[in-house]
């Protein structure tokens, strides 16, 4: 039977103003031929809606792990702000957010700070910390503003029989809705598009140009250079993971090989060996006991057990650091705004190494030998960035942060001077003039 995408739209329309409460729609979308199209027949739907009667709020949800195949991480970036653009010009209630792990969490400040082995299908510490929990957060926040949330996802019940029974013992009617349960409290998935097969998707991409603008010819070449397979937006743990081919994170050592990379490379994306290489580093020295403490990063040396594999040595985090700067200097050879590891994330790891009582081996060293810099010990090891990051992670808006942020930097004023006196009285001061700014 054809893919009949009038019903499916019509079936969009009617969900979207079945609802008194206008619960918000969260829309996971990972640049994957399944999402692109769930996104596309959404955005298609809202056009028939009379602008006054779209009342309810759509946010386009993308999570970067920050260690995404760069290839990939350009693409969608690129296709965000089109989303962006449009959605603006065409007056649609549709608003782009790209959620990010904490920096605590990111994968290098938990593999080369914290030690942590390189992940496998017994240890997926990645998927919490890189996936679920920054979206799970967006989530959250959404619910908390208007009770209940409606999450839309380009799940599709061929892509595996796991996935189908999660689809079918899930699913619920409320109102006439086609809903299933979600694990968060006041949170329901719809997804219109899990009857569709594989070749369906295709046809209809490669006949219906994205509303956004373009075409879809450069999806069609990544997913054939690529070899296919596109990596999900994961929001909980009955999501699949990534598989063999696929569009994820290009460090990902739970596969033995990842073939989307070797096959980019092959097709000419030659500058990514480097990265390839760095992964394959990884992959196979997961399990090398030389590389690994024997006690936990709770203990100390003293507990030492030869049965515990505990985190990567520091000679060994010093040395894998060191290896990932080089390749990331032979990318920028040809993509020279390409950034592998951020500034603080190496912040963070010197912090963490700092924690530890790891003293032998500084951040700012391993990074002067690799760039042929200069830079003194303490650029890398500022304490204030990385409290600055989770400052900005826990404030809910920019106004608090740069609130507590103005009194953090008092209360530090006070401190360099070794003069406490006054603190108080300037701290009121402060919170004084504040207000009567919000006031006006």
């Amino acid at each position: 039977m054809a893919l009949d995408v009038k019903w499916i739209e019509s079936e969009i329309e009617d969900q979207y103003l079945n609802d008194e409460n206008t619960r918000p729609w969260i829309i996971g979308f990972s640049g994957g031929k399944d999402s692109t199209m769930l996104l596309q027949m959404v955005w298609n739907s809202l056009l028939k809606i009379p602008a006054e009667l779209r009342k309810r709020d759509i946010y386009v949800v993308c999570n970067d792990t920050l260690v995404e195949n760069p290839k990939i991480a350009g693409f969608i970036h690129q296709t965000l702000d089109k989303i962006q653009i449009a959605a603006a010009k065409q007056g649609l209630p549709l608003t782009v957010h790209q959620t990010t792990p904490k920096l605590e969490d990111t994968f290098w400040v938990n593999l080369l700070g914290k030690g942590y082995p390189a992940p496998n299908n017994t240890f997926r510490w990645c998927t919490d910390r890189l996936k679920i929990n920054p979206t799970t957060e967006f989530i959250r926040a959404k619910i908390s503003e208007v009770g209940e949330a409606i999450i839309l996802l380009g799940t599709r019940s061929d892509e595996s029989s796991t996935r189908a029974r999660s689809i079918n013992n899930n699913k619920i009617h409320i109102n006439s809705e086609r809903l299933r349960k979600h694990v968060l409290p006041n949170a329901f998935v719809f997804a219109p598009i899990k009857d569709v097969e594989t070749p369906e998707v295709w046809t209809y991409l490669l006949q219906v140009n994205p509303p956004w603008g373009g075409s879809h010819r450069s999806l069609v070449t990544l997913y054939n250079n690529a070899t296919g397979g596109d990596c999900p937006l994961v929001i909980d743990t009955t999501t699949p993971s990534c598989g063999n081919s696929r569009f994820g994170c290009w460090v990902c050592t739970v596969v033995k090989k990842d073939k989307s990379m070797d096959a980019l490379i092959d097709n000419g994306e030659e500058w990514m060996e480097p990265l390839a290489d760095f992964r394959d580093l990884l992959q196979e020295n997961r399990n090398n006991r030389d590389w690994r403490q024997k006690w936990g990063r709770n203990q100390t040396e003293e507990e030492e057990d030869e049965e515990r594999w505990g985190p990567y040595i520091p000679e060994k985090r010093a040395e894998m650091l060191l290896k990932l700067l080089q390749a990331q200097k032979e990318v920028q050879r040809s993509e020279p705004d390409m950034v592998i590891i951020n500034y603080q994330e190496l912040v963070a790891i010197q912090v963490t190494w700092h924690r530890d009582s790891i003293f032998n081996h500084s951040v700012a060293d391993i990074y002067n030998q690799v760039y042929g810099t200069d830079l003194a010990r303490s650029e890398f090891n500022n304490q204030e960035i990385f409290e600055k990051e989770i400052l900005k992670e826990v404030c809910a808006e920019q106004k608090d942060f740069d609130l507590i942020n103005e009194l953090l930097q008092i209360q530090k004023s006070r401190y360099i001077l070794v003069n406490n006196y006054g603190l108080q009285h300037d701290i009121e001061n402060h919170l004084e003039t504040h207000a009567r700014k919000n006031i006006r």
